[in-house]
């Protein structure tokens, strides 16, 4: 392999070219950013204000190379961009230095010099031009409203939105040095968990992990009818586990599954909609899912194995969804498996599958055994080396230093998102409106739960057609997870409210609110409560009586109103165990997490499936369609996380969730498309979705099973009636 080929490799599109020498000082350079950040992150030889700085300084270095200012087709221009790009890289650096050396004199502090301004607000602008060179110019223009906001114009907003506004020096101090600023805890995720599991991405790919995965899902569904939509499904979904970009994953195995797809029968549209979606899926994948498990364990503070461990499932849930539309289509237009060449499972893991399977097993284990995210990636990373040589790719100097080279240039974008996205959560965090739209939130929803996860829905996708799944992730969950995780709370409070504990914390409202006073304030928020109930709960809540299920449907509306929800957390708190606490947070994080990934699918702007649709060449936004069709268990699944205890529940309780769910999402798609193994009349189909919303809905396993037996009856009723289909040379 030539030093051009691993420069073009994983190249984002639009990058700078440069001549050999160029090239091979830039592979050095980013060889030696990746090694010292496994060295910072190994031994921790940096404050994390220092690591966080420098990880931009080494990023925004490469992305000044790499991505140009503007493009031309003059040499002479090229020329002259190239060296104001230079010297927008030495100035990242003076800036980030500056920064460092300045940090205990002005952290906290007044500035002293016009220069603290100027550096200050060069720093800010270089940030924000990074951005609109990577992402495009929606992000800039958010961050700048955001930035506008606090410093200027929120005081001219009425009501709880508007904001009195911050002084220029304060605004540039918590940019730069706080919290939640460019190199707060945004900035962590980035340098330390984030880049360390790219990076070990990369070296998997390097020592073939990615022709064994397509190898893999080859042998495991290519003779299956319908097999190559079933190779695009596993192929996709295992190179999630080891990709943080959903357009990446649909590029790097779509250029073989779409013209497999399409060679075997199915139409090119179907064939990049699943290739679409499957590669969406791979951002729901344990262990990287597209970096969201670091960054949903940094907001939520739940442990980073905890999370990926309770997502396997959901995730399994999502790419059977697909694999039923593959299925579904491929008997409607008779497809036979194609007749090719495919090699046994066991073939191909002697041929490579230790290189592969070896360092996820390291990882895993590592993890299980409670090593650090970031340990556990460094030691995946040298397993992933040392297991290349039991393969016939052996991973040598020049090898391990193009997949070095390889991951710091597969961050470029990653990193400098992760930094910018920073200025607008400290917008959101620091002006309070993250507290007043979650308030909006539940007060548009009224206290419906299903309503509120559809708003959050709607305004994903919104955030989704300027910003990436991470970023439109990291900015909802701050606006409204909150709201979420109160309503998801509220759900399960009047259960917990006919418990033991619920007299003794319930006896807390009626410590500040007499009988007379409470009734007085529902009857202001339109609450039917009359004296007589509140004096009985009153009495109840001190001679501690369990309630009953009557009274703790009213409690719950007490508890809802305005004047009681400043005692709600406390009084939810104490009635509600820890666990299920922790699980009601991470519900309402992984909704918003799921929901976020709809821009990939749905049109008008989904960057996956028009990636896909320039692969098959078909049209983007049918392409586009047809995507957001295969992947509709994406808004499924999330109704689980809310009414179910999928994400927390025991071993005992999430299995059958998980049964029926997935038997639920395969009436509904067959009721859908009005096929199952033969085709469906109108009233099958409409037992067919009715059975399976009854499947997915939360509670009587005696529905369950019956809707389960009536699945069943179905499904065998339609193999009858193909194979007679077939017999008679009708099918």
């Amino acid at each position: 392999m030539t030093t051009a080929d691993i420069e073009l490799e994983g190249a984002q599109p639009g990058q700078r070219q440069f001549p050999d020498t160029w090239r091979w000082i830039l592979v050095g350079l980013s060889a030696v950013i990746s090694l010292a950040h496994i060295w910072a992150n190994t031994y921790g030889l940096f404050a994390e204000l220092t690591r966080n700085a420098l990880h931009f300084a080494a990023f925004g270095v490469l992305c000044a190379l790499y991505v140009p200012l503007l493009h031309s087709s003059r040499e002479s221009r090229q020329r002259l961009v190239l060296c104001i790009d230079l010297a927008i890289a030495a100035l990242v650096v003076v800036c980030v230095a500056y920064v460092l050396i300045r940090e205990r004199a002005l952290s906290g502090r007044s500035f002293t010099s016009d220069w603290d301004y100027v550096v200050f607000l060069a720093l800010v602008a270089i940030v924000i031009e990074f951005t609109r060179r990577t992402t495009g110019i929606v992000i800039p223009i958010i961050i700048l409203t955001a930035l506008g906001y606090i410093a200027w114009w929120g005081r001219f907003i009425p009501g709880s939105l508007g904001f009195t506004g911050l002084s220029l020096e304060t605004v540039l101090q918590r940019a730069v040095y706080g919290e939640d600023g460019l190199f707060g805890t945004i900035a962590s995720i980035s340098s330390s968990f984030v880049f360390l599991f790219i990076l070990f991405g990369a070296f998997l790919v390097k020592s073939g992990a990615g022709a064994f995965i397509i190898d893999l899902a080859r042998a495991m569904a290519g003779r299956l009818t319908g097999g190559p939509g079933f190779v695009a499904v596993i192929a996709s979904g295992l190179t999630g586990t080891i990709s943080g970009s959903a357009v990446a994953n649909t590029v790097s195995t779509g250029v073989i599954t779409i013209p497999l797809m399409k060679r075997s029968g199915f139409p090119a549209p179907f064939a990049a909609g699943v290739e679409a979606a499957a590669s969406t899926g791979g951002q729901l994948m344990p262990p990287i899912m597209g970096a969201g498990a670091f960054v949903m364990a940094n907001l939520t503070e739940i442990p980073y194995f905890d999370i990926v461990a309770v997502a396997f499932l959901p995730a399994v849930m999502y790419f059977l969804g697909i694999g039923f539309n593959v299925r579904i289509m491929a008997r409607k237009r008779n497809l036979r498996p194609v007749d090719e060449d495919v090699p046994s499972v066991w073939q191909v893991l002697k041929s490579g599958g230790i290189a592969f399977l070896l360092p996820i097993g390291v990882l895993i284990g590592l993890l299980i055994a409670g090593f650090t995210p970031t340990y556990a990636a460094c030691f995946a990373i040298v397993a992933v080396i040392a297991s290349s040589w039991l393969t016939p790719i052996k991973m040598g100097p020049r090898l391990v230093l193009e997949a070095l080279a390889l991951g710091a240039r597969n961050m470029i974008l990653t990193a400098i998102l992760l930094v910018a996205v920073g200025l607008v959560v400290m917008t959101i965090t620091g002006t309070g409106v993250g507290n007043t739209f979650s308030l909006m939130i539940a007060d548009w929803a009224g206290g419906n739960l299903l309503l509120a996860i559809v708003l959050v829905g709607i305004a994903s996708l919104v955030l989704g057609m300027g910003l990436p799944v991470t970023a439109a992730y990291i900015v909802l969950a701050t606006l409204s997870a909150p709201a979420l995780n109160q309503l998801i709370l509220q759900s399960g409070l009047a259960d917990a409210l006919t418990g033991a504990a619920a007299p003794q914390a319930l006896s807390t409202v009626f410590l500040l609110f007499t009988p007379d006073l409470l009734v007085s304030t529902a009857q202001t928020n339109g609450l039917a409560l009359t004296l007589d109930q509140a004096q009985a709960l009153a009495d109840a809540a001190m001679a501690g009586q369990v309630l009953t299920a009557e009274q703790a449907r009213l409690v719950v509306d007490i508890l809802a109103m305005p004047e009681v929800a400043s005692l709600a957390g406390g009084v939810q708190d104490a009635m509600l165990s820890p666990a299920y606490l922790t699980t009601a947070l991470l519900s309402a994080h992984m909704i918003i997490f799921w929901l976020s990934q709809d821009s990939n699918v749905t049109p008008p702007v989904c960057l996956t499936a028009f990636a896909a649709a320039a692969i098959a060449r078909t049209k983007p936004m049918v392409t586009g369609l047809t995507a957001w069709k295969v992947a509709k268990t994406l808004y499924i699944v999330p109704l689980l996380f809310a009414y179910t205890p999928l994400l927390g529940g025991e071993f005992a309780e999430v299995v059958p969730i998980f049964f029926f769910g997935t038997l639920g999402i395969y009436a509904i798609i067959g009721a859908i498309e009005g096929h199952l193994e033969a085709p469906l009349n109108w009233p099958l189909r409409g037992v067919l979705a009715c059975v399976g919303v009854a499947l997915l809905w939360p509670g009587d396993h005696i529905v369950n099973i019956v809707g389960t037996v009536l699945v069943l009856a179905i499904l065998a009723w339609t193999v009858r009636r193909g194979r007679l289909a077939a017999a008679s040379g009708t099918g």
